[in-house]
């Protein structure tokens, strides 16, 4: 199991973003939440297989098709809670 947090910025709200971001994450069986943060970035937790956690972070370098992401910034997260589904988060 490998859980990563990942920050993706450019223009990425307002995108569908966090909504495409759960369509892929649950196609993967990745867990995890998405949420929007006030300095218009999206930040994410993934938890998965170290290939399906690839794979997302990937996917976040080009997101849903509106999207612009400028840089994905990338850290590893140890001990990380255990979450079920893949989940939309409020905004921080």
């Amino acid at each position: 199991m490998r859980t990563v947090e990942i920050t993706v910025h450019g223009h990425v709200q307002g995108v569908g973003f966090r909504w495409a971001m759960r369509a892929e994450a649950q196609k993967r069986h990745v867990t995890g939440w998405v949420r929007n943060r006030r300095d218009g970035a999206v930040q994410a937790r993934v938890s998965g297989t170290p290939n399906d956690v690839e794979g997302m972070v990937a996917w976040a370098h080009h997101g849903p098709p509106l999207a612009r992401v400028a840089r994905v910034d990338e850290v590893e997260v140890d001990g990380a809670e255990a979450v079920n589904g893949f989940e939309i988060l409020d905004s921080v």
